[in-house]
């Protein structure tokens, strides 16, 4: 039996037929469509037209005018200017954005990425100053930190432009501009990942200098940056992000990034990239480097020209992605054994763990992995030798992190993320009373909802509705990711053909019949489990596949039980 819940997203049965009349789509697909709240067709249109036209004027972020106007006067003035960086792939990428946008204008411009273990995170005072110190800048841009610095702001007479998207948590920086969409109260622009505020300042940027001077730099050139650290940061691919990396994931598959090509051919990505891609192929290797320490060799990588050392540093990226997976390995299986051993669902609803044995550069993805077997907001803490805890939090869609470590502020040193993902430190002597408080706190909100995990249906399906009409229109509505979740698609009442076949890599293949069709399936992870006899629902992704120059439709199972008699 499944341990899964079905559930079906639900949808207005006119408002469906209305959209696949109008907009010549097959119903399965309207329905996904209007169950995800484009019931509109003139909405539901743009959506999947997603033009670069359609979105919005960047000087409707908080701040951004004063922001424009000094970094314009800093390209006058040919001012040495740093954009101070985040170590993941949205802070990198934001950086290679601003770095290689800047040059392009002629300014004379450099980067500073902290060390994650020697200058801990974000802004702070001591990573500001070896910046300073280190090149000498007349103007800092931060991208994708320092909302919440005033101490770091306070401590340099560098005049200091934020660029953030992080929710705010405390006293906002007093930087000359502090532009963050969170700032604002624009629901499509509070979802923007660092980069797509930081493509956002180079937008404005270059309307005002087309305005007063005129400029040639095509800032299409820079969208294949801007997708891969939207997706990596997982924020939501709808509204402006979805136009935003629909558009760079063109871009990126004839990029003139030496960078990025050398690591997609280190990667074996030989097919045109899809989001997929982005946030598991290219966005850990880019990610891995700066989890065990330096990611100055990632900026490196993305602003190269030189192909053979691109091909170099996309290995050592490379191996230092194998080296992450190891460790987390570890780190998982050990995380677990520790809550497992006092595990009672019925009691515990919010998971803190902490080892001083554990790498603080691969806590976040243990957190996640944690959040995937108990459906519990998770936080994984390194102890270090001075007695600090330092880690990352996850969390599901019902809790969200940053309003619930708010309630935990007097016991945190200090604390910034979203609402699904988190960083935060605290003194060794307050963690049992804040694994307390956060346990209570988890229990308040989620204790009468129910954490077994759900696979949500976009619709059912007869066999023969699962056939290359949809999925061609479900190639329109692509890219897939947050918020927008590659459809799931259900059958009633299949048949096997044959016998099973259990795979290399633990795959489960099938033949299965239905409404006079047959179509194949194949389930990865799923070769140990037990296939019951008579007919079958099945859960699936619409696949089309390419073995030996054929072509065919195939079901990507993601859950199967038996059919109800009822």
């Amino acid at each position: 039996m499944s341990a899964k819940i079905w559930r079906l997203a639900a949808a207005d049965e006119r408002q469906t037929e209305t959209l696949a009349a109008e907009l010549k789509l097959p119903l399965p697909a309207a329905h996904l469509l209007a169950a995800r709240g484009y019931t509109a067709p003139l909405i539901a249109e743009k959506f999947l037209r997603a033009r670069l036209s359609d979105l919005s004027e960047p000087e409707r972020l908080p701040n951004i005018t004063v922001a424009v106007e000094r970094l314009a006067y800093a390209l006058a003035a040919h001012e040495k200017i740093v954009i101070f960086g985040d170590y993941d792939a949205d802070g990198l990428t934001s950086a290679a954005l601003l770095v290689r946008f800047l040059r392009a204008l002629g300014a004379e411009v450099a980067a500073f990425i902290p060390h994650r273990l020697d200058d801990g995170y974000g802004l702070t005072a001591p990573a500001l100053a070896k910046c300073i110190e280190q090149h000498q800048p007349q103007l800092i841009i931060t991208v994708d930190c320092g909302t919440c610095s005033p101490d770091a702001v306070r401590s340099t007479d560098v005049p200091l432009i934020v660029t953030d998207h992080h929710d705010p948590a405390g006293e906002i920086s007093p930087a000359l501009a502090v532009v963050n969409p969170k700032l604002g109260d624009d629901p499509i622009l509070r979802q923007l990942a660092g980069v797509g505020v930081a493509f956002k300042l180079c937008h404005a940027l270059l309307k005002h200098l087309r305005k007063n001077n005129g400029t040639t730099v095509d800032l299409k050139d820079f969208l294949d940056l801007v997708a891969i650290g939207t997706v990596a940061d997982i924020v939501p691919l709808t509204g402006e992000n979805r136009i935003l990396v629909r558009h760079g994931l063109l871009r990126l598959a004839e990029t003139k990034n030496i960078g990025l090509a050398a690591l997609m051919d280190v990667a074996g990505l030989a097919e045109n990239p899809d989001a997929w891609h982005l946030g598991f192929v290219l966005g850990p290797r880019l990610n891995a480097v700066g989890r065990l320490g330096n990611a100055a060799k990632v900026l490196e990588l993305l602003l190269t020209d030189d192909t053979a050392h691109a091909h170099e540093l996309a290995q050592q990226l490379d191996t230092a992605n194998r080296e992450r997976q190891e460790i987390e390995r570890r780190i998982v299986a050990e995380a677990m054994r520790e809550i497992d051993a006092s595990f009672d669902p019925a009691r515990i609803f919010g998971l803190v763990v902490a080892n001083a044995g554990w790498h603080p550069g691969v806590v976040g993805i243990v957190a996640a992995r944690l959040v995937q077997r108990y459906r519990r907001p998770s936080i994984v803490l390194a102890q270090e030798a001075d007695g600090t805890c330092r880690g990352s939090c996850r969390s599901i869609e019902e809790f969200h992190l940053v309003e619930h470590l708010a309630q935990c502020a007097d016991l945190l040193t200090r604390y910034g993320g979203h609402g699904l993902a988190a960083g935060l430190s605290l003194d060794a002597k307050n963690l049992p009373a804040f694994q307390k408080r956060f346990n209570e706190l988890a229990h308040q909100t989620l204790a009468n909802v129910d954490l077994r995990p759900t696979l949500r249906l976009d619709g059912w399906l007869a066999l023969r509705e699962a056939n290359d009409e949809l999925h061609d229109a479900l190639e329109r509505l692509r890219p897939f990711g947050q918020h927008h979740s590659d459809p799931v698609w259900a059958v009633r009442g299949a048949r096997l053909m044959g016998a099973p076949r259990r795979m290399a890599k633990d795959t489960l293949g099938l033949t299965l019949t239905g409404d006079g069709v047959m179509l194949r399936a194949v389930g990865f992870g799923m070769a140990q489990r037990e296939i019951p006899d008579g007919p079958l629902d099945i859960a699936f992704h619409l696949r089309r596949q390419t073995w030996q120059g054929n072509t065919a439709l195939q079901l990507q199972l993601l859950d199967f039980r038996p059919t109800s008699t009822e």
